[in-house]
């Protein structure tokens, strides 16, 4: 899990403040520009933080979900630890465990290779 920092952890903090949001006003309130929001969104997905919520296939409606409250948590450990997301799964108890009986963040259940764009950097 790869997060960029400060955008996704704005992200999810403003749909942990305000409930569920789309890309524009997201890009408002976390002053990150709607095209850098609506990258970021479905790479969030991906990774269990957000979730796509109807009513509409194209809606764009995200909320953060229970492994996206967690991130928040623990976001102070993110550079600190190997395996971010072993370690939010398995609620800041380390990474053993976890990386045992979770599937590698690359595989989805189905055992298909996942492929989004990740990136380290912030850019506009």
């Amino acid at each position: 899990m790869k997060l960029r920092q400060p955008t996704d952890f704005l992200i999810l903090e403003e749909l942990e403040d305000k409930g569920r949001n789309v890309a524009t006003n997201l890009a408002t309130h976390t002053g990150k520009s709607r095209k850098n929001i609506n990258t970021r969104l479905p790479v969030l997905e991906d990774y269990g933080l957000v979730e796509k919520i109807g009513p509409a296939e194209r809606s764009g409606l995200y909320e953060i979900t229970s492994l996206g409250q967690a991130a928040l948590v623990y976001r102070d450990r993110y550079g600190e630890v190997d395996d971010f997301e072993a370690y939010i799964r398995n609620d800041g108890r380390g990474d053993v465990e976890a990386s045992a009986e979770d599937p590698s963040p690359e595989i989805d259940d189905a055992g298909e290779r996942r492929s989004f764009a990740r990136g380290e950097s912030d850019e506009e």
